[in-house]
């Protein structure tokens, strides 16, 4: 069996939207515009994925790509916040937290900034939000091993810089946080660009790096 995921090198882009009941003072709520591209500046972002009947986002399908899949939902909803969020609640939660980048050189941190744009832009009503897991044996290797796979040979950021400014995208960090998935990846582009997404999903899902998966979800999503 082919395993498949996808996942991020590092946090692209800035920003998400909230929801009201978010726990904390600091817990921030649909944000848009130029504020919604300084949302994390300053610090670590902490974000949460709630799914259930409300959210800004309608969940248009969930699919497992490998291994378990995540329950059927109605709506999805970001919170984002300075520290862990705790007291949400849904028909599943997911928490990541943006963080410096783990396997980009300089070079390509540069080539990045250079043609990325952020989340929320009226045009992008199309997203996905994949979260993926990897299996023992990526972590068991050395950081230069990993990053031998995952750029050397499997070319995932030249390959994802291709696609920018058409697909944005955040990557959020879970292992650290004890959480069933080790990354959460959100994307959001325009209906237009909908091929182009797809056809770097089928790219990057073919690479070695994605032998090494041993869980991932797709969800798609769409905003009205």
């Amino acid at each position: 069996m082919t395993r498949r995921a996808f996942i991020g090198s590092s946090s692209m882009v800035v920003a998400t939207a909230g929801m009201p009941h978010a726990s904390g003072a600091q817990a921030r709520t649909s944000v848009s515009g130029p504020e919604k591209m300084h949302a994390h500046i300053g610090g670590p972002l902490f974000v949460a994925f709630v799914a259930g009947p409300t959210g800004r986002w309608k969940i248009d399908s969930v699919k497992p790509v490998i291994g378990e899949t995540l329950p059927q939902a109605d709506r999805l909803d970001m919170v984002e916040s300075s520290e862990l969020q705790s007291g949400l609640f849904g028909g599943w939660v997911l928490r990541g937290v943006t963080s410096n980048t783990r396997y980009s050189n300089n070079s390509e941190v540069q080539a990045m900034k250079a043609r990325q744009e952020g989340l929320g832009r009226p045009q992008a009503t199309r997203a996905a939000l994949i979260p993926i897991r990897k299996a023992p044996a990526w972590w068991g290797l050395a950081q230069d091993e990993r990053r031998a796979i995952f750029e050397e040979q499997s070319h995932h950021i030249s390959m994802s810089i291709e696609y920018l400014p058409r697909i944005s995208r955040r990557l959020h960090h879970s292992r650290e946080l004890a959480e069933p998935f080790d990354f959460l990846t959100w994307f959001e582009y325009a209906p237009e660009h909908a091929a182009a997404f797809e056809d770097l999903v089928n790219k990057l899902r073919a690479t070695r790096e994605w032998t090494y998966v041993d869980r991932e979800v797709d969800i798609r999503l769409s905003r009205v």
